[in-house]
């Protein structure tokens, strides 16, 4: 049976429609409902601790949406009323993120791969205890981060030092093994910092007590992956939410058998890929968006590159004398394309957006580059307060983009 061919340009069109790329920004204040739009396009928000220009979880909605009040994702996320039920949770999905509430059991279904925490399993056997007492901390005084409980614990001990019973460390570790289990989540953030609770305080009963197999969480999580990226290879459905590849696998070929994936070939991309049979392919994309190190669209680099001819890495992690680009860049998309890069840092104390380096990619139009660039760094210095951009002297864009921002 043959497959039907897309070329390249189409794919791409795919990917950034489904990624919500077609969508016009809202035109008024951005609302609940708006957040809503976007969640079912990309399913979940990254978070990250790097806050070097703006935090992981506010930028995609940024991106797609224009300038909004963070707000609008911390009361979603960190709070709970009867006229705002909260909408989001944090879990380990793609990486530590927020999703909706309602797919709490899909992560839990044994679909998903273990994670880095269970290297944390040994405190357990080191100090069988610690969990028990940490869970009854939290039970009488979440939401808690672990400095909180690590001193209610050594409340709790009389005042003895750590390092009998238990170390301060392992307090931290335990309840990251909690949480990556799913016994715990975050409550709510203080200064992003996460504070802990049990997880039947924060996901409502009828969804914590739903029990879905490893085969029908799998082939839930691989058709919302799918629908946010409209169109990828079987790996890169899968790395969508960090499934084992064997109950990916499966479900690939469960929803091929259903028609709701078409297996289709992609000019130039050497494996077979899938389309959701839902996903359109817009004659045209406009408009620009700049895009954290942590966008969906952008975050399996293997794919971008497919995608955009793109070649990028996080550098936060490389010794300075050896990043090519910078320590936190964020790729520029205009009109559908990759078109350059920008290393961004928020500095508060000056009251600047910082463009420590602009860089054009080969056989773009360098002065639409700039001038479009220029009109989106100083939409994101509004958005975060800030008085206005200063451009560096690093990369082939910095010149002109330099002219424009004055």
């Amino acid at each position: 049976m043959s497959t039907t061919t897309i070329s390249g340009p189409v794919a791409r069109r795919i990917a950034l429609s489904a990624q919500g790329f077609a969508d016009a920004r809202p035109g008024g204040a951005v609302t609940r409902r708006h957040l809503q739009r976007v969640l079912s396009r990309i399913q979940l928000l990254q978070l990250d601790s790097v806050n070097v220009a703006v935090r992981a979880h506010y930028m995609p909605l940024f991106s797609r949406l224009g300038a909004y009040e963070p707000t609008l994702v911390d009361d979603a996320a960190w709070s709970h009323s009867a006229r705002k039920p909260r909408m989001l949770v944090e879990t380990w999905a793609h990486e530590a993120s927020l999703l909706p509430v309602a797919d709490w059991p899909l992560l839990r279904s044994g679909a998903k791969r273990m994670g880095w925490w269970t290297n944390y399993a040994r405190v357990l056997e080191e100090s069988p205890q610690l969990v028990d007492d940490i869970l009854t901390v939290i039970k009488e005084h979440g939401p808690i981060g672990a400095g909180g409980i690590e001193r209610a614990l050594v409340g709790e001990s009389g005042g003895a030092k750590p390092g009998s019973w238990w170390e301060r460390s392992e307090v931290k570790k335990a309840c990251e093994w909690l949480f990556g289990m799913g016994q715990l989540t975050t409550g709510t953030r203080r200064s992003f910092e996460r504070l802990y609770d049990l997880t039947e305080r924060v996901v409502p009963p009828e969804i914590l007590s739903r029990t879905v197999s490893p085969e029908e969480g799998a082939r839930e999580l691989i058709l919302r992956a799918a629908v946010a990226l409209g169109i990828g290879t079987e790996p890169d459905l899968r790395d969508y939410y960090r499934l084992g590849p064997d109950v990916s696998k499966r479900a690939v070929a469960e929803l091929v058998e259903e028609g709701v994936l078409e297996p289709v070939t992609v000019d130039g991309w050497p494996d077979p890929a899938y389309r959701h049979v839902a996903a359109k392919a817009p004659r045209s994309v406009t408009g620009r968006a700049l895009l954290s190190p942590f966008d969906p669209l952008i975050w399996r680099r293997a794919r971008t590159e497919r995608i955009f001819d793109f070649f990028y890495r996080i550098e936060i992690y490389v010794p300075e004398p050896k990043r090519i680009y910078g320590y936190y860049v964020f790729p520029f998309l205009l009109d559908g394309e990759l078109v350059g890069r920008v290393d961004l840092k928020c500095d508060r104390a000056a009251g600047v957006l910082r463009v420590q380096g602009a860089f054009a990619e080969p056989g773009v139009d360098v002065a639409r580059v700039a001038s479009e660039l220029a009109g989106e760094l100083r939409l994101m210095a509004d958005w975060q307060g800030l008085d206005g951009v200063a451009v560096g002297e690093r990369g082939d864009l910095a010149p002109v983009l330099s002219r424009l921002v004055r």
